[in-house]
């Protein structure tokens, strides 16, 4: 600064550890300003940058812990069990898209319905409802918490009330519908229900997702489901390898059963690659049911050290060993 100025708190510190101090000697409004300089231009400017990266740093992390234990919670919903159920992908003009699937979660029929504005169908979409759920005895109602949910909701309670006189009582449950467009233009989706429109396909989604939670989020990227804030802005490669770590924690805390899991499942189970879960599908497929964890030996590809490091976290509902359940 001008000669006489008060020096900042900084500027006073670095003179400090120079041993230097202003005595009016013909240098010493040079070095004074030396000293300004260094702070302004130098010192303060990269201080602050250090400061502010750490602070940035440690805020990702909060943020990336945030998302991981709302996804966590979301995969490790409680799954509502092997039932029938129909599936409803609300919507205001495009329709209420509807899919049944059956206990394993293989869809058996679809159907679009047109209760809200503009066409206000609403007695020819519970006579729709009421059929599908009558043909395939339907136990419960998943409905999606998109656009028009709440309409949605009000059309599935005039439906269980209805239903009620033939004997049938279905129960209603409004699920998270996060991902289900990503998962129904997905390659995954396309080779699962190869001849079904990408429409129908989110609510087939919505219906297994409350059959079984994390069967059905494992086939989505987890950064589409939506449960996290700021996932654009953080680190992404942190990010994807923090929450791929959560899904696999999840699939090898709960076990996968062995004979309707799919391989996106069987892929996060710890040993087992995506290729070995391919295998382990089409064996199914050409042999039937598992019966044994043994059983895993006959699949190509599946060695002893896969099935070491795999076989304790597949269980086999009904099989030859009562074991094999745990």
């Amino acid at each position: 600064g001008k000669p006489g100025a008060v020096p900042s708190l900084a500027e006073g510190r670095i003179a400090r550890h120079l041993g230097w101090s202003h005595q009016a000697r013909p240098a010493d409004d040079l070095i004074r300003k030396c000293v300004a300089w260094t702070w302004r231009v130098k010192l303060s400017l990269s201080t602050e940058r250090d400061l502010f990266a750490r602070l940035r740093e440690a805020a990702e992390q909060v943020a990336i812990k945030v998302f991981a234990d709302n996804l966590r919670d979301l995969l490790l919903a409680a799954p509502a069990g092997p039932k029938a159920v129909m599936g409803l992908d609300p919507g205001i003009r495009t329709g209420v898209k509807v899919a049944v699937v059956d206990p394993t979660g293989k869809l058996l029929d679809t159907a679009t319905v047109y209760p809200h504005e503009p066409r206000r169908d609403w007695e020819g979409s519970i006579a729709t409802l009421g059929a599908l759920c009558l043909k395939h005895g339907v136990q419960l109602i998943a409905i999606g918490n998109g656009t028009a949910s709440r309409e949605t909701d009000k059309l599935a309670a005039d439906l269980i009330k209805r239903l009620a006189d033939r004997g049938l009582t279905p129960q209603k449950v409004v699920v998270s519908e996060a991902g289900a467009s990503v998962y129904s233009a997905s390659e995954f989706a396309s080779q699962e229900m190869p001849d079904v429109d990408v429409s129908l396909r989110g609510a087939a989604s919505i219906a297994r997702r409350l059959q079984d939670p994390l069967a059905e989020l494992v086939k989505i990227d987890p950064k589409s489901i939506g449960v996290g804030q700021y996932q654009h802005d953080v680190n992404q490669s942190e990010l994807a390898r923090t929450l791929d770590a959560v899904v696999e924690d999840c699939v090898n805390a709960v076990g996968v059963d062995l004979n309707t899991a799919s391989a996106p499942l069987l892929a996060r189970v710890s040993g087992l690659s995506g290729t070995v879960a391919k295998s382990v599908v089409r064996w199914r497929e050409a042999h039937g049911a598992f019966q044994s964890r043994q059983d895993l030996l006959k699949v190509t590809g599946l060695g002893a050290k896969t099935f070491e490091q795999s076989a304790g976290f597949l269980r086999i509902r009904g099989g030859d060993n009562p074991l094999d359940m745990t």
